[in-house]
């Protein structure tokens, strides 16, 4: 049987299933060790890929994929968190792109491959297939992350202390920068095959050559955006937005032509990315202490939370007004009042550091 009713909200309601699960399974898994966490959350997954693979209708499929929405969040939040311990203190932001780089890859190869598998043999094959490749990075985990302090019985620090991180304000505009810049590269991502479509009008062979080259900025970014974030965070991240705020206002144009179309593109995926690795360093590092754990899935939340919003605003321009030309300049102004949170965040830093040397 083949899951009719509607796929956009298996998309949609995934993406909210991760923004709402994620906080309460980290607080749920606060006592365990978080590499015993990694390898809990593989299982969940891999086990909730094998469930989408023999679910008998619509509902099934719904309620496994909210099974490894559950997991989704609180996996990479963890995931962050460990992957920055596991470089030196200057190279944190490298190591959060690095594990994002592997989503970023999983994602391009993965689309591609998953929609020929679908095609041939049938949509279970691609759930199936996604459920062998889950024990690879079981595999892996177990073999080669090694144990954190957590795994070493320090003392569990009251629940209390963890969910205080909540009451700190620059966590909160580190969350909000994240939410409306994800809504800001979702409102265009989201209809990037429509645009290319409608506005440059190129065949189906060149759309996918052009996500490709789209998926190759995505990952190009996110590399990029870690190295500069290890050197400068506050410029990385100010500077990340800001340009992708001017690469956004500039689709219109852009999309004119399939040689500007394709350098776009890649532009676009380059400047979404390079946000990656600062915004999750700013909230880990505002976060530092009992709380990291549950800031770090917090900020994966909230980036759901911007891919479900941003294609909602976009969805919203299309099918009402002002139509699909103007996704850029909605992206864009979204963009914009997350930049000016980013900043209003770093002129705090600033007010904090002259109040303590007056203090001194």
């Amino acid at each position: 049987m083949s899951p009719s009713p509607s796929p956009a909200l298996l998309i949609s309601g995934y993406a909210i299933d991760v923004f709402a699960g994620a906080p309460v399974l980290t607080l749920a898994c606060r006592a365990l060790p978080r590499k015993s966490v990694l390898l809990a959350l593989m299982v969940v997954f891999t086990l909730g890929k094998l469930a989408c693979a023999l679910a008998p209708g619509y509902g099934w499929l719904m309620a496994a994929r909210v099974l490894t929405a559950l997991a989704h969040g609180t996996f990479f939040g963890v995931g962050a968190v460990v992957a920055t311990g596991l470089l030196a203190p200057d190279r944190k932001a490298s190591a959060i792109a690095i594990m994002f780089t592997g989503l970023t890859m999983a994602t391009l190869l993965g689309v591609p491959a998953g929609a020929w598998l679908g095609l041939r043999y049938g949509w279970r094959a691609t759930f199936f297939a996604v459920t062998v490749i889950g024990v690879v990075p079981f595999v892996v985990i177990a073999l080669y992350v090694p144990a954190d302090r957590a795994d070493r019985d320090e003392p569990l620090p009251p629940l209390r202390d963890e969910i205080a991180v909540l009451a700190r304000p620059q966590v909160l505009l580190g969350l909000a920068m994240t939410v409306l810049g994800f809504a800001g590269v979702f409102v265009v991502f989201t209809y990037v095959q429509p645009l290319l479509k409608n506005l440059t009008g190129p065949s189906d062979g060149a759309v996918r050559a052009e996500l490709l080259v789209f998926g190759a900025g995505l990952a190009a970014g996110n590399l990029l955006g870690g190295r500069l974030a290890d050197r400068w965070p506050v410029r990385a991240l100010l500077g990340s937005l800001a340009v992708l705020a001017l690469v956004l206002v500039t689709k219109e144009p852009a999309l004119q032509y399939a040689g500007s179309a394709a350098v776009f593109a890649f532009v676009l995926g380059l400047a979404a990315f390079a946000t990656v690795a600062p915004l999750q360093l700013r909230v880990l590092d505002k976060a530092a202490g009992a709380g990291q754990n549950l800031a770090s899935s917090l900020n994966i939340a909230a980036l759901n939370l911007g891919n479900a919003l941003g294609a909602w605003a976009g969805g919203v321009a299309i099918t009402h007004a002002p139509g699909l030309a103007s996704l850029g300049w909605i992206a864009a102004a979204i963009m914009l009042v997350g930049l000016a949170i980013a900043i209003t965040s770093h002129r705090l830093d600033r007010w904090h550091l002259r109040a303590r040397a007056a203090l001194a």
